[in-house]
Parts: C-alpha cells; sequence; structure tokens
C-alpha cells in the first residue's frame, strides 16, 4: 500500500497508516498531524513532528473497538475519549469495546508534550478532533461498501447506529455485516471537519453513558499494576536514604544519594529473602513475597553518602528565606510583563502589598508506586500504572539495555496520578532488577516510601503589589514568586527552551483582570529536594495569592469583592461564571450569625476552562478550626463532553483543593520528611467534607479540559470567606488552626 497522505482542511491532515481489509473484519489506522491544530485546540510551543492516532476495529459481529491511547486513573477518559469516535462513526454504543493502546508514538498527543501520556487535562483537548475525524472516515468507508453491496448510489446511503440504511428501499446492512467482506478503496476518501457531524446530531457527545469501566471496578476484576501477578514472580521493596530525595531517569538534572555501605546479614536472615542488590540510589531487597522484602527492608543498616544540599533543608526555615528573597528586589528572576509596570509603581498614590506562602504536599494517591518487569533478553515486559507511556517505554529501554522498540509497556488501570506516575523511577527499578534476577520481579513502594521520598509541589513564598491611582484605580500588578523547579528535575527540556521560566510553577500566575501594567517574575531557588507535578500544578498556590489579594485591594477601596471583580474583568466567560456563582450562592444575602462568604475566580487559561467558586465557612475562634460548609462553584468548560463525568470530576478537585487549603503540608527537618502515613498526613473525611453545588455552563463551542479546574480557586475562596467572617487575613497555606488563631490575635 502506499503512504499517500491526503490534506484536512484547515486543521490538519490524515493519511493512510494501516487499512486493512480481511475476512475478520475492518481495521482503521489513521495518522494526525499537529499543523494547523490552532484554534481547534490550545497550542503548544514546537509541536513539529507531533502525531496523535486511535485505531477502531469493526467485527463480523458488529463489536467495535475502540483503542483508547491514555491511562484511566478515574477520570473517565475510557469512556470519553472512545465515545469521540463512536459518534461520528454513528455507532451503536452498546457495541463498543475499548482497550488500552499499547506505547507507541502512533499514540502522540498534540497538546501534551509530544508524548503519549496523560496529565494537565489534555486528553480531551488533544484527542477532539482526531478521534472524531478517524470516526468519521471509517464511517465513510462503510457507506462506499454498503453502496456496492446494495447497489445503490452512495449519495442515497445513510446511517443509523450501528447500521448503513438506504431509505428508498429500505434495506440496510449492519456494521458487521459490512465489515465481514469489507473492499478498501485504492485511495482513502477525504474527510475534512465539515465532514463531522453538527452538534444537533450529536447522540452520544453532551449525553451521559456509563462509564465502561466501572463494572470492573465494582466485581473486583478491574487490574490495577499492584495487582498483576505472573508465574514465579519475585518482589521487592527499596530503601531509600532518609533524606528526602527522588532521583529522575531520563535527566542528568538527577536528585540522588547513593548507599556508600550495606550491612544485609539480618535482612538476608529473613525467610523468603533471597537477595540485596545495590542501586545508585537505593537498596533494593528481593524476596518471594513483599511482606519478606518489607521486614528486610526494615533490617538493613546502610551508610548512605553525605554532602547532598537536601541534607540542610528545614521547610520551615526555607520558606522564610524564600519571602525575604521575595521581597529583595535586588534578586532578580526571569520576568514576563505587559504595559510598563515600572512606571506604574512609581507614579501611584498608594501601594498595596502582601506575602502569601505556601507549603510542601503530598499527591496521597490510594494506590503507590509499582511496577513489574520481566526481562528476557533484549526483550522487556512492563506492567505499570503509568501516566507516560513513552516515558516509560524510554527508561525502561535504558534500563534492560534495549531499544524501545524490544519494550512492552502494559498500562495497568491507576489508582490515582495527580501528576505523581508521570515519574518513572519505580518502573526503572522494576526491569534493573528483573534483569538482573532473570526472573519477574514487581516493585511496590509502601505507602511511607511513598510519602518520605516523594516528588513534592514546590514550596512556594509569593510577593505581590498593587499601584492604586489616587482615584482608586488598579494601574499595576506585581508578583514575584520565589520556589523551586519542577521542570528542571522532571521535563530538562521545556526548562531549556524557556531558558529557566518554569511555566509548571507559574501556572496560574498572570493575572486575567485588565490592568494595563502587570509584571509576573519567578525566582528559581535550588534547594535539593525533589519536587513534581500535582493536581492543578501552580494554580494551587498562584491563585490563592491573587485571589486573596484581589480581596484585600476591594477591603482597601471600599468595595465589594464580587463587584471590583467584575469592574476589572472584560472576559465574558469569567464574568459569567462570576455572576452565576453569585447568584447561586444569593451572594447579597444577610449572611448567618457566624458565617462568611468568600468568592474567587480562575480563568484556566492552561484548559480553556473557566470557574468561580463561594465558600462559606465558620471559624472555631477557641480551637482555630475552620468548617466549610458549602461551596458553590459555575464552570463553563464549553462542551460538556460527558456532563455528569464532569461534575464528579469538578466535585472531586473540589474537594481536593479543600484538603489541600485545610490541613495537607510535607514538613521537613534536616532532609527528613516529618510524615509517614495517613495518621500524620490527614486527609478529609466523609463527615468533613462540604455540601457542593455545581452548575455547568457552555458558553463557547469549545473543548477544553475540566479535570483539575475546581482546585485552584478553593483556598481563596475559603480564606476570603473567614477574612469575611472574622477579620483575619490568612496568606498561609494550609490554613491550619494555629494559623488562624495567630491572625485572630493580630
Amino acid at each position: 500500500m502506499s503512504a499517500r497522505r491526503s490534506h484536512i482542511k484547515g486543521n490538519c491532515e490524515i493519511s493512510r497508516r494501516a487499512f486493512i481489509g480481511t475476512g475478520s473484519g475492518l481495521v482503521l489506522g489513521f495518522l494526525i498531524s499537529p499543523k494547523a491544530i490552532l484554534g481547534v485546540i490550545e497550542a503548544r510551543a514546537d509541536t513539529n513532528g507531533l502525531t496523535a492516532n486511535a485505531w477502531v476495529h469493526i467485527t463480523p459481529r458488529g463489536a467495535i473497538v475502540i483503542q483508547c491511547p491514555t491511562s484511566e486513573m478515574g477520570q473517565g477518559i475510557f469512556t470519553s475519549l472512545p465515545l469521540l469516535l463512536a459518534e461520528e462513526l454513528d455507532a451503536e454504543w452498546a457495541e463498543v469495546r475499548v482497550v488500552q493502546a499499547p506505547a507507541s508514538r502512533d499514540y502522540i498527543n498534540p497538546v501534551h508534550m509530544q508524548t503519549q501520556g496523560v496529565g494537565g487535562s489534555r486528553s480531551l483537548r488533544g484527542y477532539w478532533l482526531p478521534m472524531r475525524l478517524a470516526g468519521a472516515q471509517a464511517r465513510r468507508i462503510l457507506i462506499a461498501n454498503a453502496a456496492v453491496r446494495l447497489g445503490a448510489p452512495v449519495a442515497e446511503l445513510s446511517t443509523e447506529p450501528g447500521k448503513v440504511v438506504h431509505k428508498a428501499s429500505g434495506r440496510s446492512l449492519s456494521y458487521g455485516e459490512i465489515a465481514a467482506g469489507t473492499l478498501m478503496p485504492r485511495e482513502l476518501p477525504l474527510v475534512t471537519e465539515a465532514d463531522l457531524k453538527p452538534k444537533a446530531q450529536w447522540r452520544l457527545i453532551g449525553n451521559d453513558v456509563p462509564r465502561v469501566e466501572v463494572p470492573t471496578k465494582v466485581n473486583g476484576t478491574a487490574i490495577y499494576g499492584i495487582d498483576v501477578i505472573l508465574p514465579d514472580m519475585l518482589y521487592a521493596s527499596i530503601l531509600r536514604p532518609p533524606v528526602a530525595t527522588f532521583p529522575h531517569p531520563q535527566y542528568a538534572a538527577d536528585i540522588g544519594i547513593r548507599p556508600l555501605k550495606i550491612d544485609d546479614r539480618e535482612a538476608l536472615a529473613i525467610e523468603g529473602v533471597l537477595r540485596v542488590v545495590a542501586l545508585d540510589h537505593g537498596v533494593a531487597v528481593i524476596g518471594a513475597d513483599y511482606w519478606a522484602t518489607v521486614l528486610g527492608k526494615r533490617a538493613l543498616k546502610v551508610q548512605w553518602d553525605r554532602g547532598h544540599r537536601a541534607e540542610n533543608y528545614d521547610s520551615e526555615a526555607v520558606l522564610k528565606e524564600f519571602a525575604a528573597i521575595a521581597r529583595d528586589t535586588a534578586r532578580k528572576g526571569l520576568v514576563r510583563a505587559n504595559g510598563k509596570p515600572d512606571e506604574a509603581f512609581k507614579s501611584a498614590a498608594t501601594i498595596v502589598s502582601a506575602d502569601y506562602l505556601s507549603e510542601h504536599v503530598y499527591h496521597a494517591a490510594m494506590e503507590p508506586l509499582n511496577a513489574t518487569a520481566w526481562v528476557r533478553g533484549d526483550e522487556v515486559d512492563l506492567w505499570t500504572p503509568t501516566q507516560g507511556q513513552l516515558w516509560a517505554q524510554e527508561v525502561a529501554a535504558k534500563a534492560a539495555g534495549t531499544t524501545a522498540a524490544k519494550v512492552r509497556v502494559h498500562t495497568t488501570m491507576l489508582g490515582g496520578g495527580f501528576g505523581l506516575k508521570t515519574e518513572q523511577l519505580f518502573n526503572e527499578q522494576a526491569v534493573m532488577l528483573s534483569k538482573i534476577m532473570q526472573k519477574p520481579v514487581k516493585v511496590i513502594w509502601s505507602r511511607e516510601d511513598d510519602l518520605k521520598n516523594g516528588a513534592y509541589r514546590p514550596a512556594t513564598a509569593q510577593r505581590l503589589e498593587a499601584a492604586l491611582s489616587a482615584d482608586g484605580r488598579v494601574t499595576g500588578w506585581r508578583v514575584r514568586l520565589v520556589a523551586d523547579s519542577v521542570a528542571l528535575r522532571a521535563r530538562k527540556q521545556q526548562w531549556d527552551q524557556l531558558k529557566g521560566y518554569d511555566v509548571v510553577v507559574m501556572s496560574g500566575a498572570a493575572s486575567t483582570y485588565t490592568i494595563p501594567n502587570k509584571h509576573h517574575e519567578y525566582i528559581h531557588e535550588n534547594r535539593g529536594i525533589a519536587v513534581g507535578y500535582w493536581n492543578a500544578n501552580g494554580a494551587g498556590f498562584t491563585k490563592f495569592a491573587s485571589e486573596s489579594f484581589m480581596d484585600e485591594i476591594a477591603t482597601r477601596l471600599g468595595k465589594d469583592p464580587l463587584a471590583f471583580r467584575l469592574e476589572l474583568l472584560s472576559d465574558k466567560r469569567g464574568r459569567l461564571v462570576l455572576e452565576t456563582v453569585a447568584d447561586m450562592a444569593q451572594w447579597k444575602r444577610k449572611r448567618s450569625s457566624g458565617r462568611g462568604l468568600g468568592i474567587a475566580y480562575y480563568d484556566g487559561s492552561e484548559w480553556n476552562c473557566h470557574c468561580a467558586q463561594v465558600a462559606e465557612v465558620s471559624v472555631d475562634r477557641s480551637s482555630g478550626n475552620i468548617t466549610v460548609h458549602k461551596i458553590w462553584a459555575a464552570v463553563d468548560p464549553g462542551i460538556a463532553v460527558q456532563p455528569a463525568h464532569l461534575m464528579q470530576q469538578i466535585e472531586t478537585s473540589i474537594n481536593w483543593g479543600v484538603s489541600a487549603a485545610l490541613r495537607e503540608r510535607v514538613t521537613i527537618k534536616g532532609g527528613q520528611v516529618q510524615q509517614s502515613n495517613f495518621h500524620d498526613y490527614p486527609v478529609p473525611r466523609n463527615h468533613e467534607i462540604p455540601e457542593i453545588e455545581i452548575r455547568l455552563l457552555s458558553s463557547v463551542e469549545q473543548i477544553s479540559g475540566g479535570g483539575q479546574i475546581g482546585v485552584p480557586a478553593v483556598a481563596p475562596a475559603i480564606a476570603n470567606a473567614v477574612a469575611a467572617a472574622t477579620g483575619a487575613r490568612i496568606r498561609r497555606l494550609p490554613m491550619l488552626p494555629e494559623l488562624v488563631k495567630e491572625a485572630l490575635r493580630a
């Protein structure tokens, strides 16, 4: 077959990749190039060479097997992505079967860092057009074949769910019947966006269907990484250094401490322990069962390398140092500016300023890191709950000393990801140990391993300043943020391309309000502690600062916080969600005694999704405890592919945000994490979850990502509500009781 490429008008290009017609059914493969994706999905820097693929297989019995290119980690993507293809194929949803796609560059997501993986709420945005075009092209081929079989002109044929019909004669052929004897055209039919269904004809998009993976989760047949069992499989636990480090196997910007001397006599005496292996960054105990490896790990006596900068890390002292750096204008960082902020501040009648701090937080995924590898010569099989299939393949190939083509990645279900499972160290460990033992090896990190040696959300200090004119206008806005870098450690190429401006840490820092002169500055401080991706990334702390500061300015000017925001906001979608959530919460109503309402807004620029929230809280002045009674949220995602699924995602991200706002923190002294499990790293229990009311809006015909949109506005809405109820302003996350009492005394 030729590799002729036919152009899709305007937005992408589609080609024949693997069209095969046989008696076993119809297989459609397709290749989408990123050319001219602009305007359909969010553009990303340097997308040359990006591809995104999806395959559909139609069996003679009418089953439609769709491969999902990304990981299912509870966000419902195993339903939402295949549904896009099924919509344009005019498939009968009950006949759809979803399978996990293998690791392959055929599955690159054009808006996800030139790789196959999931993160940043980019799955729907990346595959929205490619999967619909694939479905439309498959439908076109089915119609062409039906025309031959029925002896009817193509123009007289149409489709109904699962079949091609000729209304004039009343005849029809099911997709299975057509697939049983498909003849493939010499040239692929040209499919453009004009061939896609108009919204008025959608049967599946916008109408909820049951999530395909939920029944397996309910009946216990869903396979998570930690469930994988292979013949003659061994287990491994890894003793990591007491200092919190997390090496990154893909980049030279490594963070690790080597074991210098190992006394393994007691470990090897434990029944079931087979071998102790020194690694560059730890010590592995390998055994016949998991519990034996845990006991063996506890029995090890290890002398570690010294002199690592993280040994001196004290999180409380670091926050104070970061705050001092943020206030010190002599310390320069990397700046993104609009207008002439320096002139605005020089000519200001008043300058308002405040410092905001946020501590490290941990992912707390229910399934800790794990992977199972089986190395046989230069062939590798890797079973992993990963957010990055190609990253896992790359790391496994390097660890085994083979090529990526020899590595098969089997993506399992993920028991939570939140950015943590973009990490690859656990995959590297499993492959290295399997190669040594010449048997399948499953590496399991315990909860304590996961927490004490994590890649945490960075600790930050932010200095915010606003320039006010004599008549009360905001003429200038300045943010100076001090933190370590996620990109330097986790995506070195991105760090280099942007010359050290960390867009992950600075996510949400750019003000969306119509202030003429803005200054956003990132100051990098590398203190040796591993930091990584987290739910909503930097927006979780940047919006806490900026939206809390908006209320501080409003109070200074004697203005209502809602009215003040609307005064400075020209974005129609932003105004819509703010006005809607205010109506939902009855913003102007008389407050209940002892309760306060707080409002916050996030434009969701990373995800093309807008969210405004109002929190109702009360504060126990004697204990300092904050109770969040209710949160209202108005969200404009544009097109909601599965509205009920999206509502679930928003609700869970709000709960996540509440937990991080009120209690979650990782404290580090002498480089050692002080928390070890959920008894000292608490997350909310059911009785602590606030009532949540969500309203979805759809003001634009655009696709967005909504999995994380609930997180950023939660903390500032709560802080603003506390200030409304008590007059006390909390400028640090988490808002622990002792901080609240201190603010009440101020």
